[in-house]
């Protein structure tokens, strides 16, 4: 019971720096919207999605027998008009929470080779988990975002008009296997560089 809560408490403070990470690289851009709304903030109930934060995760962590989680946050708000090139620093402002995510992994790498720490492996394998499953391209998540910033304004908007069936479409993916089957192999290869154990398969 000790570990669950631990695990939580460690599932809140990445999503917290994944979202904070957010709000700063807007606000170095010209957008004060996170700001304003109090989303630079460490309470992580500022950043809690029902469906993203909470739903999602149980799911995953009851689904593998408490083996892996992983999932997003509520979007940090942020007023695209306001950055000072829209379309090019939406890219950045997307990129910023799972770089976070990747960073904080390589950091804790560092201690866990010189513990060998189940915990902290873990905790690597949840901000890994983090990082990728964001990057993936529907929205939402932080990929969508990044393709949007790319892609031609017309695509853009129509990539992005899915946002209201986006929980259906990751729901739809894990349930077939195809979300495991995308997130797990990036994240094995992230394991290899980092030279840590990969994840033992598909979940």
């Amino acid at each position: 019971m000790i570990e669950i809560g631990i695990i939580i408490a460690i599932y809140l403070a990445a999503i917290v720096v994944h979202e904070v990470s957010h709000g700063l690289v807007a606000l170095a851009f010209g957008d004060t919207t996170a700001l304003r709304a109090g989303r630079l903030s460490a309470n992580p109930l500022r950043h809690v999605d029902v469906f993203w934060t909470l739903i999602f995760p149980a799911i995953l962590f009851f689904a593998t027998g408490g083996r892996f989680i992983f999932g997003m946050a509520k979007p940090v708000p942020v007023d695209f008009s306001r950055l000072r090139d829209p379309k090019r620093n939406m890219v950045w402002v997307a990129l910023a929470g799972p770089a976070s995510n990747l960073l904080l992994a390589g950091a804790l790498t560092f201690f866990y080779k010189l513990t060998g720490s189940d915990l902290l492996l873990m905790v690597i394998y949840l901000n890994l988990g983090l990082a990728v499953f964001n990057m993936i391209p529907i929205p939402p998540l932080d990929g969508s975002r990044v393709l949007a910033g790319l892609l031609p304004v017309v695509l853009a908007r129509a990539l992005l008009r899915l946002e209201p069936y986006g929980f259906l479409i990751v729901l739809a993916l894990y349930f077939s296997r195809a979300l495991s089957a995308a997130v797990v192999p990036v994240m094995n290869l992230f394991c290899r560089l980092m030279t840590i154990p990969e994840l033992p398969g598909i979940f």
